[in-house]
Order: C-alpha cells, then structure tokens, then sequence
C-alpha cells in the first residue's frame, strides 16, 4: 500500500500553491503567480503518469484483474464501530485514468491562461482559484469515503462559483456564479440524503464496504435495503436516484442543466478547466464508482439511462440555434455527458454485458481532450476579436492557421470522423446502444448527426464566412493586445497547449482502453465493426456537407431553414424556455406562498418571541433592581429580614 503514498502530493501541490497564491499571490507574486502554478501542475501531471504506469503496467493487476488499492486510510470521524468519516486514497482503474485527464487538461488551462489572463488585476487570485478547483476535483476522485466524496464535492462547488465569479464586477458574472451555486445546491442536498439512506442501511460510509455489502444478495444489509419502501419504490432505488440527481446537478442533466450555460460568464479557460473534463463529469464519475451497486437496481439504471438520452437530444437541438460560441460548446458537453450518462444505464456489471461502462469512460477519457481543445481554440478566437457572437467572427482560418488546424481537429473528433478519438469512443457507446435498447440507440444516432451539424455551423461562421469583417477585427484587437507580440493568436502559451491537446485528440482514441477499465477490472475483447460504422458515420458526414452548405459563404439558405422551422426554432433558441419556466415557479409560486409566508412567521413568531423575552427580562430587571442599591442599611435589613423569615418559618416547623 505505501508504494502510492506518494500520490498525496498529487492533490496536495495544488493546495499549497492555493494557500500560498491566496494569501501572498498579489503582494509578492503579482507577475510569478501563473509560473508557480503551472510548475506546481506539472509537477502532479507528472506523478499522475507515474502512478498510471505503475499502476497500469506494473503492481495493479493480479490474476488477469486490476484490484482496488487503498493507499491510505485514516479515520476522521468514528460514529460508531462500523460507521466513520475516513479521509484516504483509493487507486483503481477509474481513479487513475480520472487523475491523467484531470491533471492533464488542467495543466493545458494553466500555460494557456498565462498569456490569455495577462494584464490582469487580479492574475495571482485566478491562479490561486484554479489552484484550489483542481485540488477539490482531484480529492474527490481519489476518496475512499462516500461523505469524503461529498466533502470535496462540496468543494468543487465553491471553487468553481470563484472562478465563474471571477469578474465580480460584472453584475452578468455574479448571477451566474450564484445561479450555478444555488442550483447545484438543490442538487446536493439529494445527494446528501442519498448518502444517509445508502449508508443507514449499509451500516457504513465506506465506498468498498457498500458495495461488497450491496452486491451481494444474501447480506442482510441487501435484503433490509431492498424489502424497505417508500412510495412503492425500494429504499435502495431512492437512495441511488437522489445520489444521481447530485450527480445530474454537477453533470448538468435535464432538468438541472440551467446553469451551464450561464457559467460561460467565466474566463474561457475556466470554462474549458470546468466544462471538459473536470467538474460536469463529476456525475458521471460518481455513478461510475458507485456503478456495480447501480447495477444491482434496475429502476435506478433506468432513470440514468432516459435522463441522460434526453438531456443529450434537448442539448443538441438547442445547441444549433444559439450564436454565443461559448454557450454552443456549453449545450455541446451537455449533450456528450449525456451520452456519457446513458453509456452507463443501458450498461451491466461484469464481462462483455459491461461495454456501456467501459465506453462511457472511454468518452469521458477522450471528450476531455477534444472539448477541452474547443474551449481554448474559442479562448484564442474570443481574444482576437473581443465577441463570443458568431456574426463577429468569419474568415479567421487564415488569421489563425494553428488555431484554424486545432478547431478542425477537434470538430471532427466530436463528429465522430475516423480516425480521430471521439469516433472510437462513441462507436463503443453506440454499439453498447445498439445491443441493449433500440430506442436509445436511435435517439444516440440522431444526436450524433445534430452533433456534426452544429459543430460544423461553428466552425465555418469562424473561420470561412465574411472575412472582411473578421479582418477589421483582427486589425482592433491586434491594435488594442499588442503586448502578445504575434499577429492575432496569442502568445506560445496559448498556441502550445493548442498543439498538445490536437495531437491528442488525433492519438488517444487508439489506446487500446477496454484493457484498461471496464467494470469489473478484467479486460474485454472490443473491435470496431466497419460495417456498424457506416449508418452514424455517414450521417456524420451529411450533417457536414449540410453545415457547409449553409454556413461556408454567406447566402440564404440558413435563413430559409430558420423561416421552415420558425417556432420550433424560435423555441429552441429560448432553450425551450425552461429558465423562463424556473424564474415563474420561484417569482410567483416559491416566494410568494412558501417564503413570503415563512419571512413573515419568522419576522412576528420567531423574532417576536425573542423580543418577548427581551422585554420581560427587561422589565423584571427594571423592578428587582432596587435591590442591589448599593446602601449597606438597605443591605443590612434584608439581612435581619431574612433571618427573621427562617426563625419564623423553623418555629412553625417545629411546633
């Protein structure tokens, strides 16, 4: 177990360059600050490779199966004998792989932000946010503990209301900072009940214990879950769905998904840090931990399966309408997470029946790189031109010729075109579809075609369409950062991570990764069946040629199919209304019947007991205050008085 103790410096790096940054960042390291986090980064980027080739390659498999490893154990907080709060490291297949994508992303966000957050105020306290966020992911992925889990979860939350925040003066900013906040709170007290039901009837906290106890259906701990009900639905089933719904608020699933898109008010950096591979996968890397305990509960499996498959078509469909470049990437990881989502429900425990499990951490593992790659190439774009709109963009791709390359990589490997990454990884989830629900499948293929299309529509209003007007922004927003000293893209820290995240975008689909984790720790045997992948890659390609049709020179025909879909398009570019919907429940149902009637109990009933028992101490004071007059004949007589009393009293007694 000691041989990865050393993985504790993994999380812990970032949190003392937070503590350090935090509190002497702007005094004394106002220009160094983004140097110390990066190598602070990189340093735990490189023990998390470490770790995976030990773990992978060396010690981590016995028998054919790569084993749970509990690198560290400490008790916290005892309960009782069986139930604890323990803070530990916990290396498996999921962790590990977990650790490279969030170090690895993270650390590209790091060197880019050195040249896209230069010149700013407060450039010491970003870093030491970021710095914080990254410690609060990576402890959550490598806790042993269920509520250790909720702690970092917790924290992950916080840390990234900092960063969405981060341009407090923006009054835009700090509402969706606190939107993101209160939403996800919602979500987390689900969570939190979740937690207790499961571990009541658990008689534990710890992850391993839970599941050892909940697979196995001759324990007792299974039979008590499963025979108890509430509303016709076993307290297992509850306990596992109010855990997925924490999950779904995290992952930004239908219906809790409303803050997602807000949270582009964020620098582009951090969108790219908390909206690629590290806090909307959260969700999903729960329930993958917890996954052999879902899969003992069918109804639960059920909710994550349907949750997730619509909350990847409603995020696709909205995606093609919006114009802000940010917030289609923002509806575009919905939708991947959802995917992500119903990879996992239609999915069982064990063997070849596990393909959904093991293609779903596929995608999450090489999502991470290309939709990390599509936040900093919109960084790059958002930089040179000063706008998120499309109609401010257009013929940039000679402008911005790595930038160009990067984007096009990262599209086609969202679209799934062979042989980029994301084709790999979602052929496994679509075949996984295919095998176990044919309604899910339809819905993953049509999204898919969704996918290339509204991809595609970003890509060619960037970086083909009214290249005149692209190049006088290019003039203003060379003219006003000509600190960078290039033409346009920024400086080498901003091309750089761009460079690295393309070539993995391109490489890391080939990772042979059902070797590597699956949901029992033993290898699978997958191929690619090149006749299964004519049907979604030949959508793919149509849904393209659609798109360029439409958006590669400017012409009507976006018009006209806007004008053919009207309200349905006009509903989908309102989100279907579902803000509109959220702000009519709290506005004229929550405040006024729920919290006006509770301010009001509160004000006259709570306070106004207190205030009672203010006056009456009051006035009781004001009346026995004579008493202590400070006269020693005052004194003396209701010394002689009392003495009297008790002399007249024991001589009643005593007759």
């Amino acid at each position: 177990m000691s041989n990865y103790l050393y993985i504790l410096w993994i999380p812990l790096l970032p949190l003392a360059t937070f503590v350090v940054l935090g509190l002497f960042g702007r005094k004394y390291f106002a220009k160094t600050a983004g140097i110390i986090g990066t190598a602070s980064l990189l340093t735990s980027t490189l023990l998390s490779f470490v770790a995976a080739k030990q773990y992978f390659f060396v010690d981590g498999k016995v028998n054919g199966v790569y084993q749970r490893i509990i690198a560290l154990k400490y008790t916290w907080l005892q309960f009782s004998p069986n139930v604890s709060i323990d803070m530990g490291v916990i290396v498996d297949p999921i962790s590990v792989m977990m650790l490279i994508v969030v170090t690895s992303v993270s650390l590209m966000v790091h060197v880019f932000s050195l040249g896209y957050m230069k010149g700013e105020e407060r450039f010491a306290t970003y870093y030491a946010f970021l710095s914080l966020f990254t410690f609060s992911m990576l402890g959550l992925i490598l806790s042993v503990n269920i509520f250790q889990v909720y702690m970092f979860w917790e924290l992950v939350g916080v840390s990234s209301f900092l960063l969405i925040g981060y341009y407090f003066n923006k009054p835009s900013a700090v509402a969706a900072s606190k939107k993101a906040f209160i939403v996800t709170r919602f979500a987390d007290l689900g969570f939190l009940i979740g937690i207790l039901i499961i571990g009541f009837y658990g008689g534990s906290l710890d992850i391993g214990l839970l599941i050892e106890k909940f697979t196995s259906v001759q324990s007792p701990e299974f039979i008590s879950i499963t025979t108890a009900s509430f509303l016709g639905a076993s307290m297992l089933t509850w306990g596992l769905v109010l855990i997925f719904m924490g999950g779904a608020g995290k992952s930004a699933m239908f219906p809790l998904h409303i803050w997602l898109p807000d949270a582009m008010e964020g620098p582009t950096p951090v969108s790219a840090l908390i909206h690629a591979a590290t806090m909307v996968v959260a969700g999903v890397y729960l329930v993958a931990r917890l996954f052999p305990v879902f899969s003992m509960d069918e109804a639960a499996l059920t909710i994550v399966t349907y949750v997730g498959a619509f909350s990847a078509l409603l995020a696709a469909v909205i995606a093609c309408t919006q114009t802000d470049i940010k917030r289609v990437l923002a509806y575009s990881t919905m939708s991947q997470i959802g995917y992500m989502m119903f990879a996992l429900g239609i999915s069982k425990n064990g063997g070849e029946s596990g393909l959904g499990f093991m293609a779903s951490m596929f995608h999450l593992f090489t999502h991470a790189f290309f939709k990390s790659l599509l936040f900093l190439g919109a960084g790059s774009v958002i930089h040179m031109v000063h706008s998120n709109e499309m109609k401010d963009m257009g013929g940039l791709r000679k402008l911005m010729p790595i930038t160009h390359a990067a984007f096009l990589i990262a599209c086609l490997a969202i679209a799934g075109i062979p042989p980029f990454a994301g084709f790999f990884s979602k052929e496994e989830i679509l075949t996984a579809a295919f095998h176990e629900n044919k309604l899910i499948y339809g819905v993953a293929l049509f999204t898919a075609a969704l996918t290339s299309f509204y991809m595609f529509r970003l890509y060619f209003n960037i970086f083909w369409s009214k290249e005149a007007a692209a190049k006088a922004h290019h003039h203003d927003a060379h003219s006003q950062h000509n600190d960078t000293h290039d033409h346009g893209e920024g400086t080498w820290t901003m091309k750089l991570p761009l460079l690295i995240l393309a070539a993995c975008a391109v490489g890391v689909g080939f990772i042979p990764f059902s070797q590597f984790i699956t949901s029992d720790g033993a290898a699978i045997e997958t191929h690619i069946d090149m006749v299964f992948s004519i049907a979604p890659v030949a959508l793919s390609i149509i849904a393209i040629l659609l798109s360029a049709s439409f958006y590669k020179s400017h012409n009507a025909k976006s018009d006209k199919a806007v004008a053919f879909f009207g309200g349905f398009y006009r509903a989908a570019y309102k989100k279907f209304y579902v803000d509109e919907l959220y702000l009519f429940i709290t506005k004229k149902i929550v405040f006024p019947l729920i919290g006006q009637p509770i301010a009001w109990a509160d004000r006259n009933i709570v306070d106004g007991f207190m205030l009672l028992l203010a006056n009456t101490t009051a006035k009781i004071s004001t009346a026995i205050k004579g008493l202590q007059s400070g006269k020693v004949q005052n004194y003396a007589l209701y010394f002689f008085g009392g003495v009297l009393a008790l002399s007249v009293l024991f001589i009643y007694i005593w007759k």
